[in-house]
This record gives structure tokens, C-alpha cells and sequence, in this order.
């Protein structure tokens, strides 16, 4: 029996386990990336490991997230993080210089190597070949300090795509395709392999939007095989050395088989509140717009802004509608100014941005009250844009440049032929906004800038034997980490502060959360499925545990999250779905510790009520021995 490619990449870096779905792997890692939004925590956590080196082939930390400098805390952080590159041997993408996915994705991905990064849409590298995973930095800090990184090996879901796309249909509308097929969870625990006819259509930054947004599936990763159009990139890039072919092999195994005919596709929009509730645009083509908004990992390349440009070159942006754009990287920016492209964005009424995340993690740019935002982003959960009532659309830069033009959702193939982009042969590469790691003598002498903002991990205390207190909220299906711990301009900037950021937990869908937690002295979290769904941030685990939450009882966890909540010793409790545990119920969770430890069942004790259930985890003996550490910092401290 044949490989895929997932399982090649997969035995080339298997340092523990086996590939067998279901069971724990550890895989070695050759690359690491983090940004500012996450990665001052992760360096806090890799200096209190107490390696003072990174020992992977290659770690960068990016600068995209957190530039709007209101005040010392931002300005704080990204000192800190360039001093902490230039101790323990980092590269350093400054700030302008680009979001993280787009800059990796162009100066550092390599076929056939391992990635992983502390936010849930690393996977764009796996549009070069690259299996490249999201996680919380704390598994980032562990990867860089030599360790592996441990997941249960996922199961295999083959995409085979037919045909070539039709005339105004992109790769966005691919991938909500089978967000419209499959939903928000229906990737859980899987990876996406994509091959067939239809791959050889699509260009290096296409399958990227692709394997990037497979996030919202909730898959584990999505790659591309490695071909002619991967060495083409790579070649434009300068790195053509980089490139070796890769593919599964004709006689693969897969868990699962889908086919997707590219041709059968048409223009579709996400409508709000979820990236699965998809329609054809023409269903919801009319609706007014306030703003449109066109960047972010998913959609930021240089082909999707030069596509963007080409169609607002036509007019003007409607006068009730505001136009943003964010590019991708300095290299995209400055290659738009060269061809004359963004001269056309600019005189047809568009707003430049920064090279940056910005309005996607609501750091800027939020609508009006009660209105409707068109952007190209991943994820539109409610309150995300920062506007708490806003209705956000997701869609493809064509749809995105015709509906800014038009003041509403408008279907671009009511524009007649659409522009025509090829990747230049060369791109104008310049690095001189990436910091190389120092030397290891001269990196010795560097001293770490620490500003008043910058507080220490907090400790996470073993696990006691008896587990009670207080179901202090009970949630619903498809809790976000957006929901859990909320971003946006005023709350990014207390990342590296836990104390202070883990006041606003919940904020946005039980107000007053915070103050419950501490008055009652902690308690319990409840949910549905797909609990913890959306960005990597470990803050939705840290910050909850820091109020005194041990437990989260759900009947489904989102991958990262739940290895989150692990890694910061609460325990994800799986429960049977039913009316058992209520908002304000007093738990006991007897014997939890022992129970663990013999791998038996969880016993719930819903003392309001005069009941009692058995409830299952999904833990590996490796992660039980965490738990009951009271998180990875005590684990690896006390091996």
C-alpha cells in the first residue's frame, strides 16, 4: 500500500508512535514561527524552560498583529520580542514587513518540512508542500527548545479536484465550498490532502487561500503536493533551491474521499456569523455595504490585490461605502507600486493600510453600528470587527472590489471579462526587514528589554483528587476563543499581561464573568460541541485558569484548545449530550485524579440537581501526566 504525502512528511520526522489514527504521535520540528499577538507569552514560557538557544533549523518571530501603538504596551512587546531573537537565535520579521503567513509562505516554507506555529492559520505553508500546523505557544516554546511536538495522528481526507474554475470564481470560493459541504467542525481531527486534475489549475498562492482557510474546517492541517507550480514560486522567490517534487502515491489510502469539480463552482459568500453559512452570492447580491475590506492572511497576495486593483481601475468606491486594503508583505506593497497598481487602488478611493493583520483581529477598522462589512478574511464571528451588532460577509477579492464599487454584494460577473494576473518570474526580493539571528557569542551579551507590561507566566498548581465548585457559565455549540478571550485594539495590548487580560474573560457573552470566577474562588466551564473553536490563543486556557477554572466540561473540543487547556492543567471533560449540568449548578468531580491515573471514567456529581453521570476525556497517557503536573512548564521541569 502506497503513502500520502501527509503520512511521507509524517514518517521522515516520527520520533514517537505510530501512524495509526487515533494514537499520540511526536513529530520533530524544523521550523517554528510566532507573532506578536501570541508570541511574547511563548518567549516568556521558552525562557522559563531554561534553554537559552533555539535548537530547531529555523524559528521566526513575526511582527503583524499588535502595531496600533496607542499606548507603551505594544511598543513594549515588540521590543522585547527583538531582543529575545536576538538572544536565542531567531530571525525577526520587523513590523511593515508582513503578515507572518505571507512572509513565511514566500521567504522561508520548504517542501516536505515540518512547521509549526502559534497561530491557527499556519497551514498556509502547506500550499507549498509543507505540513504545517497550528498550536498554542506553549507547544511552540517546547518545539524550540529541542522537544517534539506530540498530536493524535489524524485521520486522512483526500480532496480530489476536477476541472479548471470558471471565469470570476476563485480559490476563496473553493474552500467555502467545502465549508458549505462540511461545516466549521466537519475537519476536526483530520487532515486535508488536495490532488487530482483541478491542482494543476491553481498557482502556489491559491492553494495557500486554500490550505489557510482550512482552519475553519477545524482540520489539523490542509496541504498541496509540491509540483512545477511550487518550483515556480520558489524560483520568483529565489529560493528555487528549496524546491524538491512531492506527492502521494498513486495507491495511497484514505479515510475519506471527496471530489470537487473546480468548474461546477460559482462566486459564494459566508454570511454572518460563521465561515460555514455559505450561499451564492447571488443570493444575497443588494445588501447594502458600509465597508468593504480586502487583505488578511487568507487574501493578501499579489495576485489577489492586482486582481482587486484591475476591477477598481473601472470607478470609484460607492460614496456610502469605505474601502480598505491591507497587503500581504512589503514585497506585495512594493510590487504594486512598481506595476502602477496601487496608484489604481488608491485613485479609485481605497484606504492603504499597514502590511499587517489589522481589521481581521478588529485592531482598527471597525464598521458602523448595525451595519454590514464585506471583507476577504477567514472568520466572522460576532463582535470580532470590534463592532458588536456589525454584520460581516466573507468573500473573494472579486467579490470583495465589485461590491465596493457598487455600495452592496454584487455578483463580478456582471462585470464582463475579469482581469487576467500572472505571477511575475522574478519578484523583487528584500530582506533588509528581516533581522538574521546573531552569533552565539555575540547573541550571549544581548539583554532582554522587559517593559512594565510584561508580567511572568503565571505557575499552574497539580491536580488535587477531588475537583468542586460552581458551573459559573454554561455556553453553547461553537464557543470561539473570540468568545472565551476576546481580541480587538483594547485588549491585544494586555497580552503579555495575564492578570490584567483575564478580567475581560467571557466579557462579550457574559458580562461580569471575572468577578464571579474570583468571588466564588474558581469553578467550572461548561459547553457543547466544538467548544474552543478558532484562533490559537492560549489565553482562552490561561486566563480562565488564572480565575480559578479547573475544568471545562463540553461535549466536543477544537484541537488546539482542548491540547490549551491541557497544557495549562484544566481538564477537558467530555460529557454526554443532554440537559446535565445547568449555569449556577454545584459539581463534584470525586476520585478525578485516580481516575485519570487507572484511565476509568470520570464521575460528575451535580450536587444542585441529586445526580450523577459518567463522562470520558480524550487524553493520552502523556497528556494525563501533564494534567496532573498542573501543566507542561511543571511537566517538563519536573523530567
Amino acid at each position: 500500500m502506497g503513502k500520502s504525502l501527509t503520512e511521507k512528511i509524517i514518517a521522515d520526522h516520527l520520533v514517537s508512535g505510530r501512524l495509526q489514527p487515533g494514537t499520540e504521535i511526536g513529530l520533530r520540528i524544523d521550523q517554528t514561527l510566532t507573532q506578536d499577538s501570541t508570541g511574547t507569552l511563548a518567549y516568556l514560557q521558552f525562557e522559563a524552560l531554561g534553554v537559552p538557544r533555539v535548537r530547531t533549523e529555523l524559528s521566526v518571530s513575526y511582527i503583524d498583529h499588535n502595531l496600533l501603538q496607542t499606548g507603551f504596551q505594544n511598543a513594549d512587546d515588540h521590543r522585547y520580542l527583538q531582543s529575545v531573537a536576538a538572544r536565542c537565535g531567531l530571525y525577526l520579521s520587523r513590523a511593515g514587513n508582513g503578515i507572518c503567513h505571507q512572509v513565511h509562505l514566500e521567504r522561508f516554507a520548504v517542501p516536505g518540512q515540518t512547521l509549526l506555529g502559534a497561530d491557527s492559520h499556519t497551514p498556509t505553508a502547506g500550499g507549498l508542500g509543507m505540513l504545517a500546523i497550528g498550536s498554542g505557544g506553549l507547544d511552540v516554546a517546547a518545539a524550540m527548545a529541542g522537544g517534539p511536538f506530540y498530536l493524535v495522528m489524524p485521520h486522512l481526507t483526500l480532496v480530489r479536484l476536477l476541472g479548471e474554475l470558471p471565469p470570476w470564481v476563485s480559490a476563496k470560493d473553493v474552500i467555502l465550498e467545502l465549508l458549505r459541504r462540511l461545516s466549521v467542525k466537519g475537519g476536526r481531527g483530520r487532515v486535508f490532502e488536495y490532488a487530482g486534475p483541478g491542482v494543476a489549475a491553481l498557482s502556489a498562492p491559491e492553494r495557500a487561500t486554500i490550505t489557510n482557510m482550512g482552519a475553519e474546517l477545524g482540520a489539523t492541517t490542509s496541504l498541496f503536493p509540491s509540483d512545477e507550480h511550487t518550483r515556480q514560486f520558489l524560483r520568483a522567490q529565489d529560493r528555487e533551491q528549496a524546491y524538491r517534487p512531492l506527492a502521494a502515491d498513486p495507491d495511497a489510502n484514505y479515510d475519506q474521499v471527496l471530489e470537487l469539480d473546480l468548474a461546477s463552482l460559482e462566486p459564494l459568500v459566508a454570511c454572518p456569523h460563521m465561515p460555514d453559512q455559505v450561499r451564492p452570492v447571488a443570493e444575497v447580491a443588494g445588501t447594502p455595504l458600509a465597508q468593504v475590506a480586502i487583505g488578511s492572511c487568507t487574501n493578501s497576495s499579489y495576485r489577489d490585490l492586482m486582481t482587486a486593483a484591475a476591477i477598481l481601475r473601472t470607478g470609484t468606491v460607492h460614496p456610502q461605502t469605505s474601502l480598505v486594503i491591507s497587503p500581504g508583505s512589503r514585497q506585495v506593497l512594493l510590487a504594486l507600486a512598481r506595476s502602477g497598481a496601487l496608484a489604481d487602488l488608491v485613485g479609485a478611493g481605497a484606504r492603504i493600510l499597514e502590511c499587517a493583520c489589522g481589521p481581521c483581529l478588529g485592531m482598527g477598522q471597525s464598521p458602523p453600528t448595525g451595519s454590514s462589512s464585506l471583507r476577504t478574511f477567514n472568520r466572522n464571528f460576532r463582535g470580532r470587527s470590534g463592532t458588536a451588532d456589525a454584520n460581516v460577509y466573507l468573500a473573494s477579492p472579486e467579490v470583495a472590489a465589485a461590491s465596493a464599487l457598487a455600495g452592496e454584494i454584487r455578483d463580478p460577473r456582471t462585470l464582463g471579462e475579469p482581469p487576467r494576473i500572472t505571477l511575475p518570474e522574478r519578484f523583487a526580493v528584500d530582506d533588509r526587514m528581516i533581522i538574521p539571528p546573531l552569533p552565539e557569542a555575540e547573541a550571549a551579551k544581548v539583554e532582554i528589554s522587559r517593559g512594565p507590561n510584561i508580567k511572568p507566566v503565571p505557575p499552574g498548581q497539580p491536580l488535587p483528587e477531588d475537583l468542586e465548585g460552581e458551573v459559573l457559565a454554561a455556553l453553547g455549540d461553537n464557543i470561539t476563543t473570540d468568545d472565551i478571550m476576546p481580541a480587538g485594539a483594547d485588549l491585544l495590548p494586555l497580552r503579555s499581561n495575564v492578570p490584567a487580560l483575564a478580567l475581560h474573560v467571557l466579557e462579550r457573552v457574559r458580562p461580569g464573568f471575572a468577578a464571579r470566577a474570583q468571588q466564588r474562588g474558581g469553578g467550572f466551564l461548561a459547553g457543547g460541541a466544538n467548544y474552543g473553536q478558532g484562533s490559537s490563543r492560549e489565553h482562552a486556557a490561561l486566563c480562565p485558569r488564572y480565575l480559578g477554572v479547573r475544568a471545562v466540561l463540553a461535549q466536543s473540543f477544537a484541537r488546539i484548545h482542548h491540547d490549551n487547556l491541557v497544557n495549562f492543567g484544566l481538564l477537558p471533560v467530555v460529557v454526554p449530550a443532554g440537559d446535565l449540568v445547568g449555569e449556577g449548578d454545584q459539581l463534584r468531580l470525586p476520585g478525578v485524579r485516580t481516575r485519570l491515573l487507572q484511565n476509568q471514567p470520570l464521575l460528575v456529581e451535580n450536587l444542585t440537581r441529586g445526580t450523577q453521570f459518567e463522562a470520558s476525556h480524550h487524553l493520552t497517557a502523556r497528556q494525563v501526566q501533564v494534567l496532573v503536573a498542573g501543566g507542561l512548564l511543571n511537566h517538563l521541569a519536573q523530567r
